[in-house]
């Protein structure tokens, strides 16, 4: 499975996230792409986006693109706070398919 992190996400989280292909937004040089034309280059890569975007469902038409989109609730996007949701991502990946706009809030 491949996970995406959207640039406003620490780069770091992707070494918590263990047992995955994680890259990071700059890592595929889509750094300042907007959300739209950023989803829709990553559902051709990534089975994942997880962001902390939470305004993302609501300025995109997420049921078109094929890719599960996971939004962390945490305090904010400093590694400390984005370490906490490590685990519970690790838990739940296993469980989730590359879907249509299948959005899960993790809060902590």
């Amino acid at each position: 499975m491949r996970v995406l992190l959207d640039e406003c996400l620490d780069r770091r989280l992707a070494k918590e996230i263990v047992g995955y292909e994680v890259k990071t937004v700059p890592q595929m040089n889509w750094a300042g792409i907007k959300n739209g034309e950023l989803i829709r280059l990553a559902e051709a890569d990534f089975d994942v986006f997880i962001t902390v975007d939470r305004n993302l469902s609501f300025q995109q038409n997420l049921p078109k693109f094929n890719i599960a989109v996971l939004v962390l609730r945490a305090k904010s996007n400093r590694l400390a706070d984005l370490q906490l949701f490590a685990e519970k991502i690790i838990e739940i990946l296993p469980n989730l398919e590359k879907a249509k706009a299948k959005i899960i809030s993790l809060d902590k």
